[in-house]
């Protein structure tokens, strides 16, 4: 195993660190419990959201926190769930009085965790709401959860949500609003290689030189099936299919289309992927009215990428313009 790391079991709390210095402009670290808060939360009358997650899915979630998407960030250990104790100070930390939205992925103690939070955070006088992203298309349940994974969806999610916040939108607008883009985004992914989880020194998963494994999740999950590496268009199409067909993607429809690396994917060839993408969708008579390419919710260093199409409307596209500033995304602002 070749990382750049000191002590394995002190990856997350020096790549907080670090991360905290980086953009020391954008958010804030608190230590103890950890967790990252955008630096001038809370925002008076804004409802508050907060994310996270085991680590190991940079940047998810702390890459988007600040204006127009998350408030607050909270990272497990490396494709471990956060605790309560870390996740309940987050969301009384971004409570301005409006409400906080908990955006959960799919993954049981991500759901059991986060629960628990929102119960504690309730009796505490904080209004919660929760969005459960559950968009991956491959399998219905697997190693850590039952029914459907969050996966890239996720940053459409936060995206979109975080926009409904800071417009002003009340807990429930915005809750409703992130659950909208939930039932219209679906997400299948690819893995070339095998990634390596600090601690444990060793691929999470067994995959031949020849061989690539479709479906697969962002913790190295099993997928649908392995079969011998193929073109980029051929996985593309092996990728875009159930997804299109899932969300029922048909002529006249507008979408936008996310090509996600996995974190050791170069950008070249995640275009490579885009461009097929873009080419099936206009031959369905549908429109690719936005685009998001590059690595926004990976596995450590494994090579692949995930597809995720969101079916828009006029207001999810108003909210995804809208000015954003964050660690990983920025515009308009």
């Amino acid at each position: 195993m070749k990382k750049l790391i000191n002590d394995p079991r002190a990856v997350v709390d020096e790549s907080v660190d670090g991360f905290g210095l980086a953009h020391a402009d954008l958010v804030a670290v608190n230590a103890e419990p950890r967790f990252i808060i955008r630096r001038d939360a809370p925002v008076a009358g804004k409802v508050g959201l907060v994310s996270g997650g085991g680590s190991g899915h940079e940047p998810l979630h702390a890459g988007f926190v600040g204006m127009g998407m998350l408030d607050a960030a909270v990272p497990g250990a490396v494709f471990t769930s956060p605790t309560p104790d870390q996740i309940l100070p987050a969301t009384q930390a971004v409570d301005s009085g409006a409400g906080v939205v908990h955006i959960v992925k799919n993954y049981t103690g991500d759901v059991l965790n986060f629960e628990t939070a929102a119960e504690l955070a309730e009796a505490e006088g904080v209004q919660v709401r929760t969005v459960l992203v559950n968009d991956d298309v491959a399998v219905e349940d697997s190693l850590y959860t039952a029914g459907r994974r969050g996966v890239g969806g996720t940053v459409l999610v936060e995206k979109i949500a975080g926009a409904a916040a800071e417009r002003g939108d009340s807990l429930d607008a915005v809750a409703a609003i992130g659950e909208r883009v939930n039932s219209n985004v679906r997400t299948m992914g690819v893995a070339l290689s095998a990634c390596t989880v600090p601690h444990a020194g060793t691929p999470s998963f067994d995959l031949e030189d020849n061989e690539i494994e479709i479906g697969i999740g962002i913790h190295g999950e099993p997928g649908r099936h392995k079969i011998p590496l193929e073109n980029a268009d051929t996985i593309t199409d092996m990728l875009l299919e159930p997804v299109l067909s899932d969300l029922g993607i048909a002529a006249g429809d507008k979408v936008l289309l996310f090509v996600n690396g996995m974190g050791g994917t170069p950008l070249s060839e995640l275009y490579i992927v885009f461009r097929r993408a873009a080419r099936v969708i206009a031959d369905r008579g549908a429109t690719v009215e936005r685009s998001l390419v590059g690595n926004y919710i990976t596995a450590l260093e494994m090579q692949g990428c995930s597809i995720s199409v969101l079916r828009l409307d006029d207001e999810l596209t108003g909210l995804w313009d809208a000015p954003v500033h964050t660690a990983a995304l920025r515009w308009g602002a």
